[in-house]
């Protein structure tokens, strides 16, 4: 079986955009893998009036004119002015001196501020295309810079896909070739890493699509009968929620969102979230994992499925939006939880104060537990149990 490991690793905009891209040339060479092909994307803003990146780059470099394209990516979506060489540019995969993306990219942004660079090194090593989207878009194997601008200044990323070769069977993935773990020691700390099990070629078109963590998007399913198997008893429970959450017998039922909403003024405050999620489902078997606006716990069964909880705790505000996940190799069960029986709705639910919060996490406990009891094993008899390898993310 071929599985697509997805590798995010730490990027900083501190470094220049030059100095990173060169690191990771650099490191083509030094595994032995020669010159990597090398596909580029510099673009313009999609709102005109503004100082065209592009126009300087020509006035430096006027034989970049055959890449500018204004292409439509996808339907409905306009094409930003660009310099590039990927499929919709009229030189695709044409190559430039590397010497030329240097200069372009120690540019960035001062002299040359794109709203949006990409910057996309490949070698064979790395494996061939990997279909992952059921909507014609690919994740393409190589190592892939980025630096955009948003509305809080310079996004850098770095990221990089790999193919390896799995043994349904086994305990351990194996690792990538030595040449390719040579790259992407090089490309620094990872901060994670998403598997994403590929269908066979043949029955790619026709497998239901399950949704992977992070940028991998909607993929073909591996495992075709269990995502449809799943599916049933998902569209079931979303069906019989209300028979779930009595079952739960959740301790605390909470105001009714529109009473929440007028008492959650800005001085409102929780506190610190985690200490009140590690208390309820430490015992539950669940590590606690936060980041900027979003908590996830999860835990591993024996069938080797991955139970986790997303918390969305501060994208949109002072909120709370609350998934329950079941996956497994091949498919991805998901329900919305709600807060209380009097708000089956879900969505979101105002945070309000520590003593609040505090109710919504034993809230959410009681219905994990139900779940646990119920779902999961229902899910299991279904699917079956998943490889020990498989972990959609760690």
């Amino acid at each position: 079986m071929r599985v697509a490991l997805l590798i995010t690793f730490a990027a900083s905009k501190k470094e220049p955009l030059v100095a990173m891209m060169d690191r990771v040339h650099g490191a083509f060479l030094d595994a032995g893998l020669g010159e990597p092909a090398i596909h580029f994307n510099f673009g313009d803003g999609l709102i005109g009036g503004r100082v065209s990146s592009v126009d300087r780059v020509l006035k430096r470099h006027p034989e970049l004119e055959r890449f500018v394209t204004t292409a439509v990516p996808m339907p409905q979506i306009p094409g930003a002015r660009r310099i590039s060489n990927g499929p919709l540019s009229p030189s695709a995969g044409e190559a430039v001196a590397y010497t030329t993306l240097q200069a372009i990219a120690a540019g960035v942004p001062r002299s040359f501020p794109f709203p949006s660079v990409a910057i996309h090194f490949h070698s064979a090593a790395f494996g061939d295309l990997v279909p992952a989207s059921l909507n014609a878009a690919q994740t393409i194997a190589g190592v892939l810079l980025g630096d955009s601008w948003w509305v809080n200044g310079r996004i850098r990323s770095l990221s990089a896909c790999t193919v390896v070769e799995a043994e349904p069977g086994g305990k351990k993935l194996p690792p990538p070739p030595s040449a390719v773990a040579a790259v992407l020691a090089a490309c620094g700390k990872v901060k994670r890493t998403v598997q994403v099990p590929l269908p066979e070629q043949n029955n790619a078109a026709s497998a239901p699509g399950v949704r992977m963590p992070g940028e991998a998007g909607l993929v073909a399913s591996a495992n075709p009968e269990a995502a449809r198997a799943v599916k049933t008893i998902v569209l079931d429970y979303r069906a019989r929620l209300k028979e779930v959450v009595e079952r739960a017998a959740l301790p605390h039922e909470l105001v009714p969102r529109s009473e929440a909403l007028r008492g959650a003024g800005l001085g409102v405050t929780s506190g610190p979230r985690k200490p009140a999620l590690e208390r309820s489902f430490k015992p539950l078997g669940y590590n606690c994992r936060g980041e900027s606006g979003t908590f996830t716990l999860r835990r591993r069964t024996p069938a080797n499925l991955t139970l986790e909880l997303h918390l969305d705790v501060g994208t949109w505000g002072h909120n709370v939006l609350a998934m329950f996940m079941v996956w497994g190799l091949g498919f991805k069960a998901t329900l919305m939880l709600p807060v209380s029986a009097n708000d089956l709705a879900g969505g979101q639910y105002p945070i309000g104060d520590a003593d609040r919060w505090q109710k919504i996490v034993e809230n959410f406990a009681a219905l994990v537990a139900e779940l646990e009891r119920s779902f999961v094993p229902e899910i299991e008899a279904a699917a079956g149990p998943s490889p020990e390898w498989y972990q959609p993310e760690k």
